[in-house]
């Protein structure tokens, strides 16, 4: 069945998560990132999350969308078409242990394009007082699947970052090495469960050619990358992660994240740097392409 452009506008959610150390330290592990603003509980303002946290509270919430798809239509099958497109994601704070998030998403846009149906959702997470801990932005292809009406775009999607043409030669090109069972330590540490990601067979039936990495683990790895290359270690000056999903990666492999450069930004009140950066897969596909993070002071 095509996806109807009148889903546009319709809520999930809320739901709630509380955040403990062992969550935040899990996830940061998962991805090799051992700073100790991650892991040291004795410091006198305990831990953070890493900045790409933020994706563990938002799937669940996304998976109840997709167990209710009949509502618009959408089947089952045309439900596994559906792939990560792009991710905008803009982090008013770091998530902390003890926190009591809600979560909620609302589709924002559907429109036919080439390879299908194009979505939109908004996902909003707010801490136990209503003040906003993450918003994120993304876009996902439902491939081969045709639209059901007028093509309605998002009209509020934050314009995707554009800093010109990319320098010739990045400033830094860092190895990043992923193990046979990357997929499965990021699941379980993320409390994200897709099948394509830790079950062969299941992603056999969906033609991949074998288990792939989590979109949203290999943009994590970059961050972290980009944070450790240009922001001191330092996750909370991270305000903004934007990128599109293109490339797949297997495991075992060495995904590369080409840092390009650092651009001043002087018209915002908090950013004051950006950086445009990306991550290649073992056979030099774009996995992460035109990534942008926005850092603060």
């Amino acid at each position: 069945m095509p996806v109807p452009t009148d889903m546009v506008g319709e809520t999930i959610g809320p739901i709630a998560h509380d955040v403990d150390e062992r969550w935040t330290m899990a996830y940061a592990a998962s991805l090799g990132d051992t700073h100790d603003c991650y892991f040291d509980t004795l410091a006198d303002d305990g831990v953070v999350a890493h900045p790409m946290f933020a994706v563990c509270p938002e799937w669940p919430v996304i998976v109840a969308g997709r167990d209710i798809s009949d509502r618009w239509g959408i089947t089952p099958d045309e439900v596994r078409r559906s792939v990560h497109a792009t991710h905008d994601l803009t982090v008013h704070r770091l998530v902390r242990p003890g926190d009591h998030l809600s979560t909620k998403v609302t589709y924002t846009g559907v429109e036919k394009r080439k390879p299908g149906t194009f979505q939109t959702m908004r996902i909003d997470t707010v801490d136990a007082d209503g003040n906003p801990v993450a918003t994120t932005y993304q876009g996902g292809l439902f491939l081969d699947v045709e639209t059901a009406g007028e093509n309605r775009p998002d009209p509020d999607a934050p314009a995707e970052p554009d800093f010109g043409e990319l320098p010739v030669e990045p400033m830094a090109e860092i190895p990043v090495p992923v193990a046979h069972g990357a997929a499965h330590t990021y699941t379980e540490c993320a409390r994200i469960w897709n099948p394509i990601h830790t079950d062969a067979a299941v992603a056999e039936k969906a033609g991949l050619p074998g288990i792939i990495l989590h979109g949203t683990a290999t943009l994590a790895l970059g961050v972290s990358a980009v944070v450790d290359a240009v922001a001191g270690g330092d996750p909370a000056r991270v305000r903004r992660i934007a990128c599109r999903f293109r490339a797949m990666v297997l495991m075992p492999s060495t995904i590369t994240v080409r840092v390009w450069d650092t651009i001043p930004v002087n018209d915002h009140d908090d950013v004051t740097e950006a950086v445009r950066f990306d991550v290649l897969n073992a056979e030099g596909g774009p996995a992460v392409d035109r990534g942008v993070i926005l850092l603060s002071r």
